[in-house]
């Protein structure tokens, strides 16, 4: 209470009566000084600018005339010595109690590129921003520049096709068919909801896609895999790769298509959602080359079908929730390395301790070694419990118990911060699709 008394007699924010009739003293204008901001008067001392002569208000002090002080504000006053700025008044709040305690903090209520404005105006480097503060400042600085991003591309993008549409002055006939072609084959397959040819085209990504996960869940049926174990192929074995032919043949004419109407090559080529194609249908043709010079190469062959079931993940340019959960796990990376630390730590703690106090107390330990201790604290912990290893005695039990409630509570703090994350996100797509769609 001290601490605020005296910063509110040294920098305090004068109400309308309180007219700073005092200040048009000589004296009182070289101790003090009236900062108007946004039609809000605020007095401090010259002696709270002291620290900070590069900030804007610091460089107030260096002025000799009235030119450099309207350099540094928009308006003076010379009979109250008081100083006016055409800014945001709340930030400004946040601006002085920076200058008189350094304590820079963000208003959840302010946004964050207006907040960036008025650190770069008033010449105060978000380094100073707390720990909690700057890193949800961070966050919001890179998904604005993610969101622009997006935006200038495909203005780009947009652009581009224009200028090369029918009733362009510039390209020929032939050039204008073909920016009309390549627009039409963009909607069609980027942008489902453009109309009836992308609706039908996603349709058929979707149908494909199921019908590959199903097919792949046919194949390892033990019929047949004794067929292919003994060299034979039936015919339903021979359905089921006619099945996946087709599928493959699809997601390969899908891709063609992408990359033909994507304006940038490399860019396309280097996106999550393309490598993942990529690593889903390379095992089909490198399964049949592999087929045609080696008779029996089991195990490259069972890991390249496996990899098939990354086809799954395709859904996520037709689903916006797959795609909200991916961004929501590339935002909260440190969340869930936090995560994984907490668990590795307690791993660490509850397992050595569980072995040593079985191999001492029970009458049949089941915990043979440590690293035993580490499956069962990892189950324990998650709360999955097979129950495959269990403690016997009663003090094992306890720190069974201890390990649960740790585990609950471990589980739990995170993921306040992953919620709010993931409903940013959606949000943001789906005003990102909304804006596509009127586009």
């Amino acid at each position: 209470q001290s601490l605020k008394g005296v910063f509110y007699r040294r920098a305090q924010r004068l109400r309308p009566q309180d007219q700073p009739r005092q200040s048009c003293q000589p004296e009182d204008r070289r101790s003090q000084i009236i900062i108007n901001v946004g039609g809000i008067k605020y007095s401090l001392p010259w002696t709270t600018l002291d620290e900070f002569p590069l900030t804007r208000l610091g460089q107030l002090k260096a002025c000799t005339n009235f030119d450099d002080i309207l350099n540094v504000c928009d308006d003076y006053d010379v009979t109250c010595n008081e100083f006016f700025f055409d800014r945001n008044p709340g930030a400004f709040g946040t601006i002085l109690t920076f200058l008189r305690a350094g304590k820079l903090r963000l208003l959840r209520e302010m946004c964050a590129l207006s907040f960036q404005e008025e650190l770069l105006y008033w010449g105060i480097a978000d380094d100073h921003l707390d720990g909690c503060c700057k890193r949800r400042y961070l966050q919001k600085i890179e998904e604005f520049a993610e969101m622009a991003e997006r935006e200038d591309d495909d203005d780009e993008d947009n652009d581009a096709l224009d200028s090369e549409g029918p009733g362009s002055d510039g390209p020929a006939d032939g050039e204008g068919r073909l920016g009309h072609c390549m627009r039409r084959l963009r909607d069609m397959v980027e942008r489902p909801h453009s109309g009836l040819p992308g609706k039908v085209f996603a349709c058929l990504s979707v149908l494909f896609v199921t019908v590959t996960a199903v097919n792949l869940s046919v194949s390892t049926l033990p019929s047949l895999r004794e067929e292919e174990e003994q060299g034979q192929c039936s015919q339903m074995c021979h359905n089921v790769f006619i099945v996946e032919s087709v599928c493959v043949g699809w997601f390969s004419l899908e891709f063609l298509l992408r990359l033909v109407q994507a304006p940038s090559k490399f860019a396309f080529l280097r996106s999550p959602l393309t490598l993942i194609d990529m690593v889903a249908i390379l095992p089909y043709y490198v399964t049949l080359l592999v087929n045609s010079y080696l008779d029996k190469v089991g195990l490259v062959l069972r890991v390249l079908r496996a990899l098939r079931i990354l086809y799954v993940m395709r859904l996520a340019r037709h689903s916006l929730g797959l795609q909200t959960l991916g961004l929501t796990a590339r935002r909260c990376t440190r969340e869930f390395g936090l995560l994984l630390l907490f668990l590795c730590v307690a791993i660490a703690l509850f397992a050595p301790l569980l072995y040593v106090i079985e191999n001492e107390m029970a009458e049949s330990p089941e915990f043979t070694s440590i690293p035993a201790c580490y499956w069962w604290a990892v189950i324990t912990m998650t709360t999955v419990g097979y129950g495959d290893m269990v403690p016997r005695s009663t003090p094992g039990q306890v720190v069974a118990l201890s390990s649960i409630l740790s585990g609950i509570l471990l589980m739990a703090f995170p993921v306040t911060s992953i919620f709010h994350t993931f409903s940013r996100s959606y949000l943001e797509l789906k005003q990102e699709q909304e804006r596509l769609m009127f586009r």
